[in-house]
């Protein structure tokens, strides 16, 4: 049995603020890492090692540091068997973008990302990308109040999980918004098996990096 992605639903699962989460598959951890961080905005950064850290560790990292006058960011990473993640930490919100393309060269690239923090409130979001291509992309609260208009994507993979959410009697505007944010993360598990160590994020020493100001 695999932890799955459910837990992520649970009030700051990983840490204050929300969770950015990264899985991906055709590619190692060490590539992924690249990739993020050839995407933030900004001056370009490089990924600094920090070796092995805990989840509180990396957080010290990057709360403590003077990194002004762009937020500090932090990334852990790791491998679950076909798998790869990748959990930013720090400043991540709004400092990622889609070039160059993370998913390019054939890789399966999924994208988990809450600012539970935000006061607007911005709704959880889930993005699946293959070689640059979108394959489904929705709003895990299916809040029209926040543009939900069913699935984006592939026809294909779109109309699956729309069957799935479906039938799961989704969207409902009466069903609490934690309830469906759990429920539409456990259809995206079950549609594309994913599955991220609860243990290993929130608990083991994972290889880090800072990203710094080349």
């Amino acid at each position: 049995m695999t932890d799955g992605i459910t837990w992520l639903a649970a009030p700051q699962s990983i840490a204050f603020g929300g969770y950015s989460v990264v899985l991906a598959r055709g590619l190692d951890a060490e590539e992924l890492v690249s990739r993020l961080t050839a995407t933030v905005f900004g001056p370009t950064r490089t990924a600094r090692s920090l070796a092995h850290l805990t989840s509180k560790d990396l957080i010290d990292v990057v709360e403590d540091g003077c990194w002004d006058p762009y937020p500090a960011i932090g990334l852990r990473y790791g491998e679950i068997g076909e798998w790869v993640f990748v959990v930013k930490y720090g400043g991540w919100q709004a400092e990622f973008g889609p070039q160059p393309p993370v998913s390019r060269g054939g890789a399966h690239v999924f994208q988990l990302e809450f600012e539970e923090e935000n006061g607007k409130p911005v709704p959880p979001q889930f993005s699946y990308l293959h070689d640059d291509r979108l394959m489904c992309a929705f709003n895990l609260h299916l809040d029209r109040s926040w543009g939900y208009d069913g699935v984006n994507g592939d026809r294909e993979v779109a109309v699956r999980v729309e069957k799935m959410l479906a039938a799961a009697g989704l969207p409902d505007a009466n069903v609490p918004r934690r309830e469906v944010h759990r429920t539409a993360l456990e259809i995206i598990e079950r549609c594309f098996g994913l599955s991220l160590p609860r243990r290993q994020v929130l608990e083991a020493a994972l290889p880090a990096v800072v990203l710094e100001i080349a």
